[in-house]
Order: structure tokens, then sequence, then C-alpha cells
């Protein structure tokens, strides 16, 4: 066992190895305060056959590391929640390009979260885990990697801040690197100019460094000798024949601007290659050789697009290095909801569609990063359907890239959402992709930009986001704006900035090489600002400002303060006060513990209604006031009538006319609404009721309401 503890951002930073999951060839436990992550790494000694590089990164919260105790029926964790995927992903992203060219052999990384102090995020802690776990395991891993959380509250920079200093910070990125460059960037700001984000993540850098340092400490004897293995990938021979008979042809392809057409002329000259190589092989070989062919074909356009970007500066649509794609917008197209907007960007397209709903539809949320259920007012969904890139697949529930683009545009918008308290809605946003040819998760925040202010949510300024890419070769190096799918897929970084004419909100770096230097950064960032303004005027061009009004079909939300001693008389006996409230009125009514009580509905008429049949039951009787109820009861010396829910008061028989009354039952009769005077209340709470003293208010008046209650 060994062991390792210093200080780090003000805090006791342990890590040690040897003592827990010690047959893994990996494995590492690291404690931040009281919040303790267990990272182990495993590896298959035999290559997969899988045309991929099989890497799985899981982190998984533990309910006891809370003291806490999982819901449902099973009582036991089930599949990852939203906050573990996005933290794996967060994991991933910056391990996988260091694995060595060729490996293929399958590998794991698990993560464990044993105890959270509820302060402390274990997200960057499990990075740190995981990097010394694979450089000491036999994993062919050797470059150490940290990540850290930054954050900024009142000017001043803070590594790795609590959760409770993060309410006051005005930015949250988690930025992932080595001893010498970045590697990932991930979290949003409070529209922060780039120039100080670019400062945050040189002070993000420097808390890295001082994690590598305790790593290199800790590692020191522990390294086991590297396993072996062989590269995987295509026969040379094999590789020198298809550039021989397809080298030129699949230049001249991959200059073809139009995605579909190129994806065919590129599968055209794949079928004559492999026919070709069919007849010159024998069937054995070609078995072999045929799985080949495609890491040889990505190869060569990798190559291509690369030579046209570097030597001409020209990519494969046609465009130069800085040029964005023709942009149109397009609002209200769906009638029904409450918000829609379609951005396109090339071929690239997305569909946003915000609904507005009430308290009663936020999410609830169990975490174990904080003790009570919480609650989320803002959704945004992203979904990317095969159709989009027009491929046919099973479609199997939320997948991992799906959930953390929704996350990236979600931090996007959030900041430029009005207050809770001004705007009292539960806002969901559902971006359904309907064409991809790269950036799909920029043209969701353009959308939902847009498709909000079409709703008449007053957002504070509008939002839109550009990936940026990079082409590197040695010295040479492009940079690349608003890039195309191939450029991602065959580029050495996708870079994504989504904010305000003010500032950043959102941002999400992802590195395919070892690294990025500050200079190219800050020329990304600089370059992604021009580009950002360009597209925000075409979104002005459609829709400046937020509508005056909410969709007509949109539901109005009212908020009354009540006495909270008052709620149960409103909820009832069982709700029955409330649900008839709502029966009668078609509103929505949800009552907070401190007396806040919010009603929705479509109708403003619903609305008023129940409004006053609320302020009718929480409203003390005022003596000298003449009511309007029901009579309840009759007897021999008076009725009985209710003034307000729940309050009845009695209306003595010398008090029902003018006139002698014989029987009660002939002036007033169970069941009548009338109207009475309230005349007085006793020490004991009883009230005394006058319909005669009304009738000289108010004349012909308590009679016409009497007729027309009994028809």
């Amino acid at each position: 066992m060994k062991r390792i503890e210093r200080e780090f951002a003000g805090r006791t930073l342990t890590v040690e190895t040897g003592r827990m999951a010690r047959l893994a060839p990996g494995s590492c436990l690291v404690q931040f305060g009281e919040t303790a992550v267990l990272c182990t790494a495993a590896v298959q000694d035999r290559p997969t056959h899988l045309p991929f590089f099989p890497l799985t990164v899981e982190y998984r919260e533990k309910t006891y590391a809370a003291g806490k105790i999982p819901g449902g029926f099973f009582k036991r964790e089930g599949r990852p929640g939203e906050k573990e995927i996005l933290s794996a992903r967060q994991i991933d992203r910056p391990i996988r390009p260091l694995f060595p060219e060729g490996f293929m052999n399958e590998t794991q990384v698990i993560c464990n979260i044993l105890s959270a102090d509820q302060e402390n995020d274990a997200d960057t802690l499990a990075l740190l885990g995981a990097s010394i776990a694979l450089n000491m395991s036999k994993i062919p891993f050797d470059t150490m990697v940290a990540s850290v959380r930054i954050g900024r509250i009142r000017g001043t920079w803070v590594l790795n801040p609590t959760f409770q200093q993060l309410e006051y910070s005005d930015l949250d990125i988690v930025v992932a690197g080595s001893r010498d460059a970045l590697l990932m960037v991930e979290g949003g700001a409070v529209e922060v100019p780039e120039e100080e984000i670019a400062e945050g993540l040189e002070i993000a850098h420097d808390g890295i460094r001082q994690l590598i340092d305790l790593q290199e400490e800790l590692l020191e004897g522990l390294r086991q000798p590297t396993m072996t293995w062989e590269p995987q990938g295509p026969d040379a021979g094999l590789q020198s024949r298809i550039e021989s008979l397809a080298a030129s042809r699949v230049d001249e392809a991959m200059q073809i601007a139009d995605k579909s057409e190129r994806n065919e002329a590129l599968n055209v000259l794949r079928d004559e290659i492999e026919g070709t190589l069919e007849e010159e092989m024998s069937d054995d070989d070609w078995t072999e050789a045929r799985g080949d062919v495609g890491d040889i074909f990505r190869d060569m356009k990798r190559s291509a697009m690369r030579s046209q970007i570097l030597d001409e500066g020209v990519r494969s649509d046609g465009r130069d290095l800085d040029t964005v794609r023709d942009i149109s917008c397009e609002i209200g197209i769906l009638p029904r909801t409450h918000g829609s907007a379609l951005f396109t960007r090339g071929q690239t397209q997305a569909l946003a569609v915000a609904t507005l709903g009430t308290s009663r539809d936020e999410q609830r949320i169990d975490s174990i990063d904080v003790q009570e259920e919480i609650s989320k007012s803002f959704m945004l969904h992203y979904n990317f359907p095969p159709f989009c890139v027009g491929e046919a697949r099973p479609m199997r529930g939320t997948s991992r890239r799906e959930v953390g683009h929704g996350a990236l545009a979600e931090r996007a918008i959030q900041p430029l959402l009005p207050d809770y308290d001004d705007f009292p809605y539960t806002i969901r946003v559902v971006s359904d992709v309907l064409e991809s040819n790269g950036s799909s998760s920029m043209a969701s925040v353009c959308g939902t930009s847009l498709a909000l202010m079409a709703a008449g949510v007053p957002m504070k300024a509008a939002c839109a986001g550009v990936a940026m890419g990079l082409i590197k070769e040695g010295d040479r190096l492009a940079v690349l704006t608003d890039i195309l799918g191939v450029e991602d897929a065959l580029g050495d970084m996708d870079f994504k900035i989504a904010g305000t004419r003010q500032g950043v909100t959102s941002i999400q770096m992802d590195i395919k090489i070892e690294g990025l230097t500050r200079e190219v950064m800050i020329d990304a960032l600089t370059r992604a600002r021009k580009a950002r303004i360009h597209i925000l005027d075409v979104m002005d061009a459609t829709l400046a400002e937020p509508k005056d009004e909410l969709s007509p079909h949109a539901p109005r939300i009212t908020s009354m303060q009540v006495n909270p001693e008052k709620l149960g008389e409103i909820i009832g006996p069982k709700g029955k006060t409330i649900r008839a409230i709502q029966d009668e009125t078609g509103a929505k009514i949800d009552i907070e513990d401190s007396g806040v009580v919010k009603i929705a509905s479509v109708s403003s008429e619903g609305a008023d209604r129940a409004r006053e049949m609320i302020e009718a039951i929480v409203q003390d009787p005022e003596v000298g006031r003449i009511y309007e109820g029901p009579v309840k009861n009759t007897t021999t010396f008076g009725a009985f009538v209710e003034i307000l829910p729940g309050t009845e008061g009695l209306c003595h028989i010398s008090e029902l006319t003018h006139d002698r009354v014989e029987k009660t039952e002939d002036v007033l009769q169970r069941g009548d609404i009338t109207r009475v005077k309230l005349l007085a209340i006793d020490e004991k709470g009883r009230l005394r009721l006058s319909r005669r003293a009304a009738v000289e208010e108010e004349g012909d008046k308590v009679a016409e309401v009497e007729a027309a209650s009994r028809g």
C-alpha cells in the first residue's frame, strides 16, 4: 500500500493504492474532503474483432455514499442517471485519444463514488483516479492526466469550488489536461467574455500540473511492465493496392459539397474496389481482407480532406476557413405548441419546441450531492434519430451522446432565462435533429433560443452557438469555423462555444491529438465570437426580442399569498375543496408550504374564478358585509347559511323578513342561495346573520338571487 496526502485548493487531498481492488490491473482511491472515489482499470488480453477501440468508462454513484437508500420498488441502484452519464463522458473524452494507435484490446475504467460529503463534486477526482489506475497498470497508457473545476466568485478565481461556492460563481467549467496541454473543456458561464474564459483555463492548467506532480510521486516504483500487444491495422500491401486503385478518385469525391452526393460517390467507389479485389484474391484471402477495406478508405478520406484544407485553404463544401454556412430561421411553424422554431444551417437542421408548464411539471431529482430531493424547472432534451444522417437503425432509448449534447445546450440557455419568481413556469424544450452534417448541438442552442422567444419567455438575450475545428499536421495547422460532420470525424478538434453578444454561456472542447496550446485556443475563441455574432444577426432578422404575449395555448400563471394557516381550508378534507375548485374552473392549483398559491389556466376567466373562490375561502368574516351563500340547514329558530367555504352563521327566524314568520321554510329552504348581512360575531366565534338587513340595503336583489337558485 502507498498513500500520499497533500493540501489542494484549501482542502486535504489523499490518493492511495494497494488497499482496495488489488486484483484489478490498476486501482486507486482518491479522497478530497470527505468525498471518496474508487477508480479501477482493466483490460482483455486479446484484441477485439470490432472495427473500433472498445473503451468503456463507467461512473457510478452509490447512494450509501450520502447515507441514503435508493427509491423505487427494488431499493438498489439501477441504470446510470444523467449526472453519472455526463461525468463518465468527462473521463472518457480526455483519455481516449491518449491510447496508442492500433491498440484494440477491450479496456474498461470504472469509477465508484463511495463517499459523498455534499460539498465536493466527485467528477474531477474520478479522472485523477482513472489516470493513476491506467498508468500503474499493464495497459499501454503512459500520459498522466487530471481535471479540475474552475469557478470565479466576485472576481476571484477558485479551484474546485464547493457546491455552496458555485451558487455565487459566474462560471462553472471542468478542465482536463496533461502537463503540457489541455485535452477537454466542459462547462457553462453567465455571459463571460472569451478573454476571461482563457484566463480561467490557464489557472485551471496550473492546478492540473499540481495534480500530475502528485501522480508522479505516487507512481514512482509502482508501474507494471506494459502488456505485450500487436498494433491492429490493415495489411500494408492491401493498403498500397487500394491507394493505387482509388486515391485520385477519393480526392475528387471528397470535394463534393453535398453530403449525400459525396457519400454516394464514395460508396460506389468502394463497391468497385471491393469487386476488383475479390476477383484478384482467393476466397480465404478476400474474407480476411474485406474487413480492412473500411479502415483504409477512412484513412484515405482523412488524408484527402486534410491535405485540401492545409494546402489550398478550401474545405470539402467549397468554403474558406472562416465562413459560416447559409442559415435560415422559421418560428411558429407548429400551431398547437407553445413555441416552435426550425433552425437550418447548411445541411444541419434542428426543430426546437418549447412547452410551458406549472410547478407540478418540475423534474424531481434525488442526488447524493444534496441531502433532500431537488427540483428542476428547466429541461432541454436533445434527440438524434437515425434518419437525420440518412440511416436506418434500431432506436434503443436515449444515448449517452444525446444526454451530453442536451446538457451542453441546456447550459447555454439556463443563465438567460428569467428568474423563477418573475416567470413561475416549468419550461421544457425538445430539440429534434432532422438533418445532421456537423454541429447539431449548436443548432439546437439557436433553435431553442428562437423557440423560447416565440413562446413569449422573457429571455435576457438571444443565444447562438458554433462549433470550431482544427486540422494539424506537424507545424501546419488550420482552425475551422462551423465544421462539417466529416471535419469533426476526420479532424483533430471539436470546440463548441455558445453565448450571447456579451459573452460565453456554454463551452465544450474535445481534442483528438495530445493537446491544445493556449495560442490556438485563444484563436479559436476569437473566431468563434465573430461567427456567433454573425449567427445572432441572422436570428435577429427573424425574431429580435421575445414576443410580448404568451401563446394562446400556454397556461397563464398567477400567484397569490395567503396565510399558511389557511392552506388546510383551501385543500379541504382529503383534497375535496381544491379538487372542486379545479373541476369547476378548469385551472390547475399548486400550493406551497410558505402560503404561495399558484393558479394556472389557459382561460383567464377560469383563473379569475379560481382566485375568487380561493380568496373567499381564506378571507375572514367581516362584520357589516353582505355575503351570498347556500342555506345548509333549517330549524324552527332559523336558517344556517354558509357565507364562506366552511364558515356558517345563523340567520334567526326574526331576521328573515320584516314580517312575522311562522316557519323558516316559508322564506328559505335548504339548498337555496340567499344573501345575508353579517351583524356580529360573538366571543365564541358564532356568526349572527340577517336576511332582513340585506333586503333593506339591496332591495329586490336578494329575491332575484333566491329565485335564480330555485330555477
